[in-house]
């Protein structure tokens, strides 16, 4: 899932290399990326469309909590598949003859499974979050300073309190993107928010303090000298 980095970080990062495509390096740039995409497409052209057969499929297993599992378990043995296509020059191309038709195919190798399980680690966590990244990066930016205040103050991070204002400061956000995030980390439960004056200013608290995105999404029974 593809999501866009709204910090001011990444807007600098944008208009630096905006100013470098104008330069005579930004020219050497674009036409080496010219060759470098010619290289791949002539490598692609190398690779024969053949079956991929996985004989670990049935000791495989994956997260199963949520109704989105189901297409990112499909995405996870599909990246398994690719990385084993991949390195049919490396395998022994095998054939089945069924009806009268000659059908090839090469196998899944343990080594193909642990790196689709290193990959998926990176790819597949962050979509199975339940927060929006950006409004997951909001949380842990608000967290990171009521931890520096929990300590300035002698409190527990539970018992910090914070004004949108106060967040406005610690991010580079709009007002209504502020807000939109904000309620959502609420209706999730993340923080809550109280009303403190009849103007309607309100104090947020964090409800949930430490990591909340889980550590893995695969609990697989590996072949042998598979490692997750």
């Amino acid at each position: 899932m593809l999501t866009v980095n709204e910090s001011a970080e990444q807007t600098l990062n944008i208009q630096q290399l905006q100013r470098q495509q104008r330069t005579l390096k930004g020219l050497m740039n674009q036409l080496s990326r010219s060759h470098l995409i010619k290289k791949h497409q002539h490598a692609q052209r190398l690779l024969k469309p053949l079956r991929v057969v996985n004989p670990y499929a049935d000791k495989l297993s994956f997260t199963y909590g949520q109704t989105r599992n189901r297409r990112d378990h499909e995405k996870y043995l599909t990246l398994i598949d690719a990385i084993a296509l991949l390195h049919q020059h490396q395998r022994e191309i095998k054939r089945l003859e069924r009806n009268d038709e000659v059908i090839e195919y090469i196998e899944v190798v343990p080594d193909d499974i642990e790196l689709a399980n290193k990959l998926t680690q990176h790819v597949l966590i962050r979509s199975m979050d339940e927060l929006p990244p950006q409004t997951r990066q909001l949380l842990n930016d608000i967290t990171k300073q009521l931890e520096k205040q929990s300590t300035d103050d002698g409190v527990d991070v539970l018992d910090c309190q914070f004004t949108q204002k106060q967040v406005r400061q610690w991010v580079s956000l709009g007002n209504t993107q502020l807000r939109e995030h904000l309620k959502r980390l609420v209706n999730y439960e993340y923080i809550t928010c109280k009303q403190v004056s009849r103007y309607g200013c309100l104090e947020y608290q964090l409800l949930d303090y430490g990591e909340t995105l889980p550590v893995s999404i695969l609990s697989s029974v590996p072949p042998e000298n598979v490692s997750l």
